[in-house]
C-alpha cells in the first residue's frame, strides 16, 4: 500500500469545456483534454489538485456543500479578475471571521467559491 496521497477534484457541471475554459483561466491551469462527459484540468508546472470536470444531466439546485476557496492577498482585485472571466458577486460586502476575510462568488454554471485573503479560510 503507498502512503502517497494526491487530491482530485471533480466538480459536476452542464458544459465541461466551457466551464473548464473558465477554471483554467481562474486557477491558473492547463486543460489536458477531454473524453466523453470529463474534462481534465492540471497545475501548470506547480504542485496542485487535478480537476476533473463532469457533465451530469441535473441542473445545480442548492448550495454546494463543499467549495473552492482561491487564496490571494488582495481578494478585491482578484474578485474583478474573476468577475472578468465570468463569474459573479453573491453579495456586494467582504466577509470576515477569525481574521481572515472573503469574498463569496459563483463560477459561471452558478457552483459557490470563495475568493480568501489566506488568513483561517
Amino acid at each position: 500500500m503507498s502512503d502517497i496521497v494526491e487530491l482530485a477534484i471533480v466538480l459536476d457541471c452542464a458544459d465541461p469545456g466551457a466551464l473548464a475554459r473558465f477554471w483554467a483561466a481562474a486557477l491558473r491551469y492547463q486543460v489536458v483534454g477531454g473524453a466523453g462527459s470529463y474534462v481534465m484540468l492540471l497545475p501548470d508546472r506547480r504542485p496542485g489538485p487535478q480537476i476533473l470536470l463532469q457533465r451530469v444531466p441535473e441542473a445545480k439546485t442548492a448550495k454546494n456543500r463543499m467549495h473552492l476557496d482561491v487564496h490571494t492577498a488582495d481578494i478585491e482585485s482578484e474578485a474583478d479578475r474573476l468577475t472578468q472571466l465570468g463569474a459573479h458577486r453573491v453579495e456586494g460586502t467582504v466577509r470576515a471571521e477569525h481574521g481572515s476575510h472573503w469574498i463569496l462568488m459563483t463560477d459561471p454554471e452558478g457552483n459557490e467559491f470563495c475568493v480568501c485573503d489566506g488568513g483561517a479560510c
